[in-house]
């Protein structure tokens, strides 16, 4: 019974200290989680890491692209309204909560070196799969035209 009672006490304490779901309330803690994980940050850390996969003569160049000519307003303001839109309150105070912890901000960053070692791979992957859609595009296309094949 004790268990029970307790159960039943920590679900209502947890109710108790949600945040109200409102629009309000999610763009605060959207903006929180924005602060603790800047967007512009996020940018350069992934294209420093990035580059130095690149020849040493290209890498200035990269850098260049992906951190000057990149409108982080408006990413963030892209990002900050998608945050809104699929995230409640509840869980976007969860994330800024983690996020501007010690072991949170730890793991941003390694996240632009974590993001330098997969981008390789899955733009190798997405660029196999493209080449597979076109190829079963074609045969659709060919089926198509000449049913009897």
């Amino acid at each position: 019974m004790r268990r029970l009672l307790s159960a039943v006490f920590i679900c209502i304490a947890v109710n108790a200290l949600a945040l109200d779901d409102t629009p309000a309330n999610r763009t605060a803690e959207a903006e929180r989680y924005l602060k603790t994980t800047p967007p512009e940050a996020l940018f350069k850390d992934a294209a420093d890491q990035m580059a130095m996969t690149l020849p040493p003569e290209s890498r200035k160049e990269f850098k260049d692209l992906m951190t000057k000519y990149v409108d982080i307003a408006a990413i963030t303001k892209v990002m900050k309204d998608a945050m809104v839109k699929n995230f409640t309150a509840d869980e976007l105070k969860a994330l800024a909560d983690f996020y501007g912890s010690p072991v949170g901000q730890s793991a941003m960053k390694k996240f632009g070196v974590y993001m330098a070692d997969v981008s390789p791979a899955v733009q190798a992957e997405m660029l196999k799969a493209h080449a597979e859609a076109i190829k079963a595009q074609a045969a659709a296309n060919r089926e198509k035209q000449d049913p009897e094949k």
